[in-house]
């Protein structure tokens, strides 16, 4: 493709319509995982007579780490080695993505932090002391969540884009049981 298709103003809107849908998408998924985790608490800390609601606070973060997400996709973290099985790619990606989005939090812990008029010392020391059993658990979550997610990339890649969604969309009855399946060795 030359420079000026792939500058071109229909380009640059497909591209864009195509990122968007996938941030919908993704942020929409990291939205549920959140949520899910929100009502899980909200049955534990009810159960001791705890009451609170906060749907607002899963929706801001599913957005800001699908975009800090998608920002890996287009640092194109974890491409440089395509020589090795699928399986090994998908736990390499989650683990890098993981990194990121620990990195992108502490700083965006920091910003918030600064905003309230603390140092940033004193909020790094606040995410390394009292929450950092917190901060654990919910890295170790966010590589649950990471993992289906990058699978379904991978394997949407593997099969050719588009064509995994067409399988999972696909009637029962369409799609070819008999067929043998083929391993690379």
């Amino acid at each position: 493709m030359t420079a000026e298709k792939i500058r071109s103003p229909a380009a640059i809107a497909r591209r864009a319509k195509r990122e968007l849908k996938e941030y919908a998408f993704l942020s929409a998924y990291l939205y549920v995982c959140f949520g899910a985790l929100v009502l899980y608490k909200m049955a534990i800390l009810g159960g001791q007579g705890v009451h609170f609601s906060a749907f607002g606070i899963p929706a801001i973060k599913a957005l800001i780490l699908g975009k800090f997400i998608l920002l890996g996709h287009v640092l194109k973290l974890g491409e440089r080695d395509t020589r090795r099985r699928l399986v090994s790619v998908i736990l390499y990606k989650a683990m890098l993505y993981l990194v990121l989005l620990i990195a992108l939090s502490v700083v965006e812990e920091a910003i918030v932090g600064l905003s309230n008029g603390r140092t940033i010392a004193a909020t790094l020391a606040e995410i390394g002391g009292d929450k950092l059993p917190e901060m654990m658990a919910t890295s170790v979550i966010m590589l649950l969540i990471l993992i289906p997610y990058l699978a379904s990339r991978e394997l949407d890649v593997a099969l050719g884009e588009g064509r995994l969604w067409d399988l999972l969309l696909a009637y029962r009855d369409r799609i070819d049981h008999d067929r043998p399946v083929v391993s690379k060795e």
